[in-house]
């Protein structure tokens, strides 16, 4: 097995020189996956002979000019992201009991597969992606390879932890609220939540959470996610709405040096407290973007933490969540019962059900009205930087108590759920680490399609950084 830090784009030149064939890597990345995963729970179905078979078809036939990511292994997150006939439980116990398999395949798991991308298992998740922290009842807690007794971050928390200790260079992630950027936060990745309208959820779904919710990946470079987004970055017949295509490729973008930006910074939050190492993470990152030739300076948009903010997003998260349980009983055939859901989703389900359609409307509605407060400052910046949570990596146990979890969640989430609603681009960076040696990233949210500027600013920032050649505690060796 290899032991170096070795990215994607780097494992498909390999196999482009003949150096490496897609099996041989994808029985590296199980062989990993065979020592790590024991330690971390990350990974909750494994796919290896499905892909075995895959990968020997591909050592036998060269790519597309498409697939620049040929013969890489990849883990797809259990979640939304459906292969036709493989195991989708979301998190939930009556899918894991009723084995539950997709009947079809999600418009995003072919791009992936059109991509080159070898995928031999499927990530944990907490039940629907409704927290982020990686602990559901169905599969048990995801540990972090940083420290296994904290948490991973959710709802891509699985994914973070296979990237983070090594198993795969990329791993496919999900954010309605925060749930790429927290995870790639507290594991020491780049994770970037792209903007609305930017990957389809077809051809069953056309929106997820009124637009707030997102498909992307977890990586460990701005290369590897810049070349992913490129894979995944088209419209679908039938989808309601998409992002325009860049002017170049998101992967040729990340050679061009931006100009000096403009650049505002937020360290406080009006919603609660911000812990010492986030704030210093976001400080040194401030310094190392003037160094770079950017004017950075204390502002942020005045609606940033408006206090009606999560009054709406629970309208419309619980009427989701009530409307997704509905179409999953009608998929396993009957009523779900109780114990078939966690207590806390249960409760949100149940709140989901109360709410009328004028609600939920109304809920919509602010989003728009948000969005367009939040756009007028990006009229005089070019980016936001920020915390990506209010404090390094919680404990597991913390975000589960049904006495404190709820509160601890509101303390935490200071950042990122205003980028889901708005549907702005923003993306984690592993930047810092805390005194106790676990991630902490930062974040930068950008105007609307901005994925462009933030992958540049993102690569200067790698640049100068260390963050590529980190390795956690639990790592192949």
């Amino acid at each position: 097995m290899q032991n170096e830090v070795t990215d994607g784009v780097e494992l498909a030149h390999l196999v482009q020189q003949g150096k490496a064939s897609p099996t041989e890597l994808l029985e590296d990345a199980i062989a990993r996956a065979d020592v790590v995963n024991p330690k971390l729970n990350a990974i909750i179905h494994r796919l290896d002979e499905r892909a075995r078979s895959a990968a020997a078809e591909m050592s036998n036939q060269g790519a597309s000019k498409t697939a620049t990511l040929w013969g890489v292994p990849f883990l797809t997150k259990d979640l939304t992201v459906m292969t036709e006939g493989d195991p989708y439980h979301a998190g939930n116990v009556a899918l894991r009991d009723s084995d539950f398999r997709a009947g079809y395949t999600t418009h995003l798991a072919t791009m992936f597969q059109q991509l080159g991308l070898v995928n031999f298992g499927r990530t944990n998740t907490p039940e629907f992606g409704g927290t982020v922290t990686t602990e559901p009842v169905s599969h048990g807690v995801c540990r972090n390879p940083w420290d296994i007794n904290h948490s991973t971050g959710g709802s891509s928390g699985g994914s973070a932890a296979a990237v983070a200790a090594g198993i795969v260079p990329i791993a496919h992630a999900n954010d309605g609220g925060g749930s790429i950027r927290i995870p790639a936060s507290e594991c020491g990745l780049v994770g970037l939540k792209p903007s609305k309208g930017r990957v389809s959820f077809g051809p069953k779904i056309g929106e997820a959470w009124a637009g707030a919710a997102i498909d992307g990946v977890v990586t460990r470079t701005i290369r590897d996610t810049a070349r992913v987004l490129d894979g995944i970055s088209r419209p679908w017949p039938g989808d309601p709405y998409w992002a325009p295509l860049p002017a170049m490729s998101f992967e040729q973008t990340i050679s061009e040096v931006p100009g000096q930006l403009r650049i505002g910074l937020a360290t406080e939050s009006s919603w609660g407290p911000v812990h010492p190492d986030c704030i210093v993470a976001v400080e040194q990152t401030a310094l190392a973007l003037q160094d770079l030739g950017h004017f950075v300076e204390i502002a942020k948009p005045a609606a940033l933490f408006d206090d009606d903010l999560f009054d709406h997003f629970k309208v419309v998260l619980a009427s989701n969540e009530a409307f997704s349980v509905d179409k999953l009983e009608d998929a396993i055939g009957r009523r779900f019962k109780t114990g078939d859901m966690e207590a806390d989703t249960q409760a949100l389900v149940e709140l989901g059900r109360t709410y009328s359609a004028t609600d939920y409307l109304a809920s919509v509605e602010w989003f728009h009205s948000y969005s367009r407060e939040m756009a007028k400052w990006w009229q005089e910046f070019d980016l936001l930087l920020t915390p990506v949570i209010a404090e390094p990596p919680p404990k597991l146990g913390e975000l589960r108590d049904p006495t404190t979890g709820t509160k601890r969640l509101r303390e935490l989430l200071l950042f990122t759920a205003q980028f889901n609603i708005t549907g702005q681009p923003a993306i984690s960076l592993p930047m810092h680490t805390s005194n106790d040696g676990l991630p902490i990233g930062v974040q930068l949210a950008a105007a609307m399609h901005g994925e462009s500027l933030l992958l540049q600013v993102g690569q200067q920032l790698e640049n100068v950084s260390s963050w590529y050649s980190r390795k956690p505690a639990v790592w192949v060796s």
